[in-house]
């Protein structure tokens, strides 16, 4: 569910993101405890991490102009720096405007985990920044290891086949199946409250396949992309950039990264700006209700504020109309599929079931001036027994993303992948941010082994918030049988940190305001900024105020007194 993925100045995310694992909030093993009073010596002081270190980027032009773009090579396992197996990271920047005052660089993470920094950077991302921002500092991005044009990256699919005579084949057994779907897609419909034992065992067995699938394909750098280790490439990158110290933002998934970096690195923060905050104390299962409700209340606020909003597209005539038009159309889809046009994306699934219907209603709450209206009308056709634009609503998004992963020169990736082994993980598809999500979730936070854990959160995450709860404790499941990081739930540890700025969004569906309010009591002199509003994050969309104090902040390292609101 958390998934905050910024690739415009406007927050946009994923398909998928309502049933992904929630967790996010620990960090993975490595040899640097995250102690104040116990800290491992400088990292860079070592022998055998002094030539990642001691690299400077090369900058040449990216292929969309105006962005320069370089590569960053970190090491595969910080225990073992010199065994030679490494990932190359893609870094795009954007130039200081006023290069006469220019302060340094300013490195930001756009949300996932599994959004790609250096892509969404080149679609824009440097427009989200205020002015003040632009003016002094080099806007700075990265892709994290294993996601995006990362070599090698996550897949948790099996390469695709090749050659004319695979395809065919391909394409007949596709048409044999085609009238199979449609007779067998009610029986593949699977519940947003899985009760009976049928039902529990069936999204078990759903959840240990996927992990298998992400085990089979990516499973030599399975253990190596959790939030710590890319909060130490995080540092090697401030190094490579000439930068004594980290200047950093970081929306929804990129405050975990940034709480990491801190804790590892307190005395290397410059300034830091956590939007969208993930509370590091919480474990999966009150990681899941907070969530949860979170979404559950932002379609509240959809149907409580849609004319405000969407005006006359709302697919109802009051809230009460909206909410039993939602119900209708989940218990609706747990019955059979919504169905869509042969040209649909889930029309090979047999049309849109309760899981996919959730799914793109959840997606809406991100930003309402942008989603809400045409959520509306995919509402009101899907009632009316045509659910093609609901299933459409991420199409976009999805082009948007095939098009930036097509700016990638696979002839240098394939250049600096060689001499790492042979049998690593295969190409992966266009667009991994799923599976980069999945695996970084799930090797972040412990999960519990046995199944008993996750039936028995049910009920209390059905009571606090209903399907989006229980969707949620099964999307989980997957974790069960994932590689175990090394961190548990926990209070940040990051003595030494300058003040750090936290921005919560009162009416953000991912990540709950209480848990913005939670990390910057955590943070030694930590400050809460609250924007007032609904959708996820707010800096770069919650107006000038928001981004007056921000920048006020990163420029000048003003501070935000306390109970300030925008």
């Amino acid at each position: 569910m958390n998934r905050a993925v910024r690739r415009r100045p406007a927050l946009a995310t994923t398909a998928l993101a309502l049933l992904c694992a929630l967790s996010l909030t620990a960090c993975t093993g490595g040899p640097v405890p995250a102690t104040g009073k116990a800290r491992a010596a400088d990292p860079a002081s070592r022998p055998d991490l002094k030539p990642f270190y001691g690299q400077r980027l090369q900058w040449t032009e990216c292929a969309t102009d105006g962005y320069e773009c370089a590569r960053l090579t970190v090491p595969r396992d910080y225990a073992r720096p010199g065994n030679g197996r490494t990932f190359v990271l893609p870094v795009a920047r954007a130039a200081a405007t006023g290069p006469a005052r220019r302060i340094g660089s300013l490195v930001y993470n756009p949300g996932g985990p599994g959004a790609g920094g250096a892509s969404s950077l080149e679609e824009g991302m440097d427009e989200s920044f205020g002015a003040a921002v632009r003016a002094r500092f080099d806007i700075v991005s990265f892709d994290p290891r294993g996601v995006g044009g990362s070599v090698p990256a996550l897949t948790c699919e099996p390469a695709e086949a090749e050659g004319a005579e695979a395809e065919e084949a391909e394409a007949e057994e596709a048409e044999a199946e085609a009238e199979e779907t449609s007779e067998e897609a009610s029986d593949a419909v699977a519940p947003l409250y899985p009760r009976t034992e049928a039902d529990r065992s069936a999204a078990a067995s759903g959840a240990r396949t996927a992990a298998e699938d992400c085990e089979e394909h990516s499973g030599p750098i399975l253990r190596h992309v959790g939030t710590e280790d890319a909060a130490r490439d995080l540092d090697v990158l401030r190094a490579a950039l000439g930068e004594r110290e980290l200047t950093y933002l970081g929306w929804s998934y990129g405050t975990s990264l940034g709480t990491s970096y801190a804790e590892q690195f307190p005395r290397r923060v410059r300034a830091m700006v956590l939007d969208g905050a993930i509370d590091p104390s919480l474990d999966w299962r009150q990681r899941v209700i907070s969530q949860s409700a979170g979404f559950r209340r932002s379609v509240d606020d959809y149907a409580e504020q849609c004319a405000e909003i969407a005006g006359d597209s709302c697919p109802g005539a009051s809230p009460q109309e909206i909410r039993a038009l939602i119900e209708r159309l989940y218990q609706r889809a747990e019955r059979e599929p919504l169905p869509v046009a042969e040209d649909s994306t889930y029309a090979e699934y047999g049309g849109m079931d309760a899981t996919a219907v959730l799914d793109a209603v959840s997606m809406a709450m991100y930003t309402p001036e942008d989603q809400w209206e045409p959520l509306s009308e995919a509402l009101r056709e899907a009632d009316q027994g045509d659910a093609t634009k609901l299933g459409a609503l991420d199409d976009e998004e999805e082009t948007e993303e095939e098009t930036e992963e097509g700016t990638e020169d696979p002839g240098t990736a394939e250049e600096e992948q060689k001499g790492q082994e042979e049998d690593e993980t295969p190409e992966p598809p266009a667009d991994n941010g799923d599976a980069a999500l999945t695996a970084v979730n799930c090797l972040d936070v412990p999960h519990p082994r046995s199944l008993r854990p996750y039936w028995d959160a049910l009920a209390p995450a059905d009571q606090a918030a209903g399907v989006y709860g229980t969707a949620g404790v099964t999307a989980e499941l997957t974790c069960r049988d994932w590689p175990s990081g090394g961190r548990s739930p926990h209070r940040v540890d990051a003595e030494g940190v300058p003040p750090v700025l936290v921005v919560g969004t009162t009416g953000d569906p991912s990540t709950p305001y209480a848990e913005a309010v939670s990390l910057a009591e955590q943070f030694p002199q930590g400050m809460l900024l609250t924007y007032e509003g609904l959708g996820h994050t707010a800096y770069g969309r919650g107006g000038a105020c928001v981004t007056a104090k921000v920048d006020a902040y990163l420029v000048k390292r003003e501070r935000v007194r306390p109970g300030a609101t925008c």
